[in-house]
């Protein structure tokens, strides 16, 4: 062979050896040397991680009815790069879902164009929906099973429960406050894809785990009444929204929270429906008006010498106090310290809260726990408004004592008149049955407690009484307190004579099983007064929550209201123009200036001890027997009094004395008789 030939095959064959080596030091390199991270890189084009939802946990009430739960729906999705022809796919779906076509059709070439595997078309469809696609047995047509939020009793405690949004992450209620245990924890899927992004096989790598159940303390039955009676009271009296909370006393359980306007949590939002979603009775503080007198009472009779029986300066009607002239809805000179709450007299609370003192009546406020969230787990709660002492003017003390410069929420209203129904003792609300129960604090004297439940049962039972003719239950005993409170127009800078009406009560008197406040916002006219707008939602489901909860009756019936004075409907405070006035709190107030009439002259002064000093011609107007307090008194016991003092009785009924008239504490006129109901 010619040298130069075999130089030229030599070096053909040293350059073969030289690109094996190098293809073969490749090859190590690739396979062994970056073998994981080329591993890596290949699992990352070929595999993805996709999370698998958990199922959300379900909403019960305190007997475990069903108030949200999740259940499973199919949504659509397509490969965009598998799709044959996106017109005719477009047009196809858009029909079968009622889509826009043309939106459908960006969609799908802008998914296409990206060469994105994947596209969601319409997520929560129809069975329907569902089943004229699968009808059309296209291969490209793809589905998933998600779940869907349902609330099987549609708008039932809908402010409480609350609702989700389309990832079913809670945005209302309890359902957002207590998110974090509903969702529960989503699981990890593992998919393995082709080059044409289509999955041919996967696996688990984290199981989900299913969201908790919570259940409340809500009693479906009294939340279904509290709903349609609240309702029907709001539209009888064209008002603009009203709130309800029901609480056992003893427990803090809140057995129903009802709020109007309502709405469907099953519906999405719409734009101008977002009041109706707003739970009024946890979010929205205002000036409580004469419901607050049973505070102011309390107080006295925890600070003060005053007793039920303590005969109260009522001023004719009007009060100067410093400079502020205040009137009340009645001319009365003195009432009984009873008669001032069964009476709602505003000059008598305003006098009862100058001998309690600014900062007796400050500390009370605070204990009944005014001024600070309840802590329920609910999202918007407010904690009201109470000013500090120190923020105080001369005429504070007079408002705050009447239900005024201060701003309660329902709820709030709720947990102090359980500290009456529950013997004196503050108790937390509870939301959820598997909450611990916060250890109940003293507010009042047991003695204190039982006196003003007393008071109260007076503000129903007596013929007189603000709540005589419409807080009375068939077979149960009751007690409670109106209020009547003057919604303040900011943009006028005046109050209107629009109101808040409210209520709060319990049953029984005796052993107390449910407190329930009632506020209607935007009545108008004497109808819309506490009493008659209120007062009748509370009736009603005081009686259908007892019945509910197997309450023994401790009445055997209806005792009928006989005789005696009209009742006292009208409990909104009117004030004159004097000093400064502090600015409302809130969109509520009774103190509203109307007229200039001259304060009643010194013959209404008040002694060192609070009670009326009768001299002149004054005293001859009150000649006669004090009426003395028969209520809880056998026949026999009623009989042997009023044979001692000389004053004539009618008795009707049997068993204990229920009610009486005139009340304790009034001049009998000569040749008059107290007439007095008995009941068991």
């Amino acid at each position: 062979m010619d040298p130069l030939a075999t130089r030229r095959v030599h070096m053909l064959v040293r350059m073969a050896f030289v690109w094996a080596a190098l293809i073969a030091a490749r090859l190590i390199q690739l396979q062994v040397v970056q073998h994981s991270q080329y591993a890596q890189l290949a699992r990352d084009q070929q595999q993805k991680l996709e999370e698998i939802k958990a199922p959300r946990g379900a909403i019960l009430d305190r007997y475990g009815q069903r108030l949200a739960m999740s259940l499973p729906v199919e949504s659509v999705c397509v490969d965009p790069l598998r799709v044959p022809d996106a017109v005719v796919a477009a047009d196809i779906l858009a029909n079968v879902l009622n889509l826009e076509s043309g939106d459908l059709l960006a969609k799908l070439k802008a998914a296409a164009q990206s060469r994105r595997g994947f596209l969601w078309v319409k997520r929560k469809i129809t069975r329907e929906e569902a089943k004229r696609l699968r009808d059309l047995n296209l291969e490209w047509i793809e589905f998933r099973t998600e779940t869907q939020r349902y609330y099987p009793n549609r708008s039932l405690a809908a402010h409480v429960i609350g609702s989700v949004d389309f990832e079913e992450d809670g945005n209302g209620g309890v359902e957002q406050s207590l998110n974090q245990e509903l969702q529960g924890h989503v699981g990890e899927l593992l998919v393995t894809e082709d080059v044409q992004k289509r999955g041919f096989a996967s696996s688990i790598q984290r199981q989900p785990q299913p969201g908790q159940d919570v259940r409340l303390t809500i009693d479906s039955r009294i939340q279904s009444v509290a709903e349609q009676e609240l309702a029907k009271m709001v539209a009888q009296h064209h008002a603009k929204s009203g709130s309800l909370v029901a609480m056992d006393p003893r427990s803090g359980d809140i057995l129903a929270m009802a709020n109007f306007p309502t709405f469907d949590p099953n519906d999405p939002p719409k734009p101008g429906d977002m009041a109706a979603r707003e739970n009024l009775a946890v979010s929205a503080p205002f000036e409580p008006g004469s419901v607050y007198k049973v505070i102011t009472l309390s107080s006295a009779l925890e600070t003060t010498s005053l007793r039920p029986e303590s005969m109260i300066n009522c001023g004719n009607g009007s009060i100067n106090l410093f400079g502020r002239i205040i009137h009340d809805h009645k001319s009365y000179a003195a009432l009984s310290m009873a008669d001032v709450l069964a009476r709602s007299s505003n000059i008598g609370a305003i006098n009862i809260g100058l001998q309690v003192g600014a900062k007796n009546l400050y500390d009370y406020v605070r204990k009944f726990g005014f001024g600070k969230k309840t802590g329920l787990p609910l999202p918007g709660e407010s904690s009201g408004m109470v000013r500090p002492l120190r923020r105080w003017e001369k005429t504070s003390l007079g408002s705050v004592a009447m239900g005024h410069e201060i701003g309660v929420t329902a709820l709030q209203l709720a947990q102090a008149c359980a500290v009456i129904a529950s013997g004196g003792f503050l108790v937390k609300p509870r939301l959820r049955t598997d909450a611990p129960m916060a250890q109940p604090v003293r507010v009042l004297r047991p003695e204190t407690a039982i006196t003003m439940r007393g008071m109260m049962e007076g503000v129903v039972l007596k013929p007189y009484g603000t709540g005589h003719k419409y807080a009375r239950l068939l077979g149960y005993t009751s007690a409670g307190k109106t209020g009547t409170a003057q919604i303040y127009d900011y943009k006028l800078r005046q109050y209107t004579h629009m109101y808040n009406a409210s209520f709060m009560g319990f049953a029984p008197v005796t052993n107390p099983r449910i407190v329930i406040v009632v506020t209607i916002n935007g009545t108008e006219g004497t109808a819309g007064y506490g009493g008659p707008t209120s007062a009748p939602v509370f009736r009603e489901v005081a009686a259908a929550g007892l019945r509910v909860m197997d309450v023994p009756k401790d009445l055997p019936e209806m005792l009928p209201s006989e005789g005696g004075d009209e009742a006292d409907e009208n409990d909104v405070a009117i004030a004159g123009v004097g000093s400064s006035i502090p600015p409302p709190l809130v969109q509520a107030s009774d103190a509203v200036a109307t007229d200039d009439r001259p304060v009643v002259s010194a013959n209404n002064a008040l002694d060192q001890r609070g009670l009326l000093a009768r001299n002149g011609d004054f005293q001859q107007d009150l000649a006669g027997p004090l009426v003395p307090d028969f209520q809880g008194k056998s026949v026999r016991g009623v009989i042997q009094q009023a044979a001692a003092l000389g004053i004539p009785v009618e008795f009707t009924g049997s068993g204990v004395a229920r009610a009486q008239a005139p009340g304790p504490g009034v001049i009998l006129p000569s040749g008059s008789w107290v007439r007095v109901q008995f009941g068991r």
